[in-house]
């Protein structure tokens, strides 16, 4: 995965709260941008579940750089790669 993609991927989620399905589960997800964009977080937590999301980015000169927290890069990448935005149906475009 180059830098690019992994940029993209964190740029997909809004920053601060949302609300969002992943897996037909919901999850309260929270992307938070520091250090003047070069550090940024995402927190997803299931809504009614157990399974939580946490992940750490960091924007360095040689490049971005993915830390997830005590779980594997491909649940974070996974996840990053196939949330929706609630209410969002699969092949039909948003009014």
């Amino acid at each position: 995965m180059t830098p690019a993609d992994l940029s993209a991927l964190f740029d997909r989620l809004p920053v601060g709260w949302s609300e969002v399905t992943y897996d037909g589960r919901r999850y309260a997800v929270t992307r938070t941008v520091r250090v003047g964009g070069r550090q940024e977080s995402v927190y997803a937590e299931e809504l009614g579940g157990a399974d939580v999301v946490s992940a750490n980015l960091y924007r360095t000169s040689a490049g971005d750089r993915l830390k997830p927290c005590e779980m594997p890069a491909e649940k974070v990448l996974a996840f990053l790669r196939g949330w929706r935005p609630v209410g969002h149906v699969e092949g039909r475009r948003p009014v």
